[in-house]
């Protein structure tokens, strides 16, 4: 059995976390660290796990795990390392931001491999340190990695996303409050989103000549979860060959499948799955994205990632079906 610990464990992304852990065949949870919840029962905050065989949660770090999530708010998994201190063999999987970036993936002796599956499963099956990829990261590089890994990259390449609600965190604010979000978009942050680094740095590994802008635009949307994104730029390339070249680059991802059919996100919304259309229209081609933020643009990918640092089929205890209904 893989031993775990939880670092921050109150948050949505925690709590999807546990949802798929207490199901997992080869996972035993041995500590849920929350210093504001110490005491409580998980099932206190995490209301669907009310009836969960899990420890409840503790302000102290457990040192007899084979792996620990870090599920805390952007910039503080490195202090949270400091604090915990993790000894001998024990794998780290970030969930922040903190080592994302090339300049920033080293803590002590620790380097940690961006966890992307689909761009870097062999570099993550040898890893003990894995920084997961954000929400917004995870669809967008889904979109376009076939393309820049063929070089297809030659324009300016423009984004749009919409994000349901739990991507702003479980938090209070302004722009999360029901009153506010009900019936309402907005925009947020344009062309300035924190994931445009690590975006941009993935993309320039595959296809070093890309110097062009990526201008994202981020939305809020009104309904709770999922990530819709849409990329497109001037290419003359065939929708034919488009497909193939997709088609092929994710031939071996298990959790990333290509349609010619159009997208929505009730087909991916509680899975760990990213269904992708390409399209070629007026010499220009379409992608469109679609993740549940919470799971493959989070746990889910965690998880996967846990799976292949210990041997496992990718996919254990992952097989989720999206809620259709």
């Amino acid at each position: 059995m893989i031993r775990v610990g939880i670092i921050g464990g109150a948050g949505y992304v925690a709590g999807e976390l546990l949802r798929c852990l207490v199901h997992h065949p080869e996972v035993e949870v041995r500590f849920i660290h929350s210093r504001s919840h110490a005491g409580q029962a998980v099932g206190s905050v995490h209301q669907d796990l009310f009836a969960a065989d899990l420890p409840a949660f503790t302000d102290a770090f457990g040192q007899e795990v084979d792996v620990v999530f870090l599920c805390l708010g952007h910039g503080q998994s490195r202090q949270a390392l400091q604090e915990f201190n993790p000894k001998g063999n024990v794998r780290i999987i970030d969930l922040g931001n903190d080592f994302r970036l090339s300049e920033t993936a080293t803590f002590g002796d620790r380097a940690f491999v961006y966890g992307l599956p689909e761009l870097n499963r062999e570099r993550i099956i040898a890893a003990d340190s894995i920084a997961n990829p954000g929400c917004f990261a995870t669809a967008i590089q889904l979109a376009l990695l076939p393309l820049a890994a063929h070089g297809l990259l030659r324009k300016e390449v423009h984004v749009h996303a919409l994000t349901g609600s739990t991507g702003a965190g479980q938090s209070f604010t302004e722009t999360s409050h029901f009153s506010w979000r009900q019936n309402n978009v907005s925009i947020y942050k344009p062309f300035s989103h924190q994931h445009l680094s690590e975006i941009g740095e993935r993309l320039h590994a595959l296809q070093p000549s890309f110097e062009e802008r990526l201008s994202f635009l981020p939305l809020r949307g009104d309904f709770t979860r999922g990530i819709f994104a849409s990329a497109y730029m001037e290419c003359e390339v065939n929708e034919a060959t488009l497909v193939e070249l997709y088609s092929d680059f994710y031939r071996d991802a298990p959790f990333t499948s290509v349609t010619p059919s159009s997208v929505h996100l009730k087909q991916v919304v509680n899975t760990n799955h990213c269904l992708l259309q390409v399209q070629q229209l007026d010499g220009r081609v379409l992608v469109t994205s679609v993740i549940d933020n919470l799971l493959k643009g989070a746990a889910g990918q965690a998880i996967q990632n846990m799976n292949l640092m210990f041997g496992l089929d990718e996919g254990t205890g992952l097989g989720l079906k999206a809620n259709y209904f």
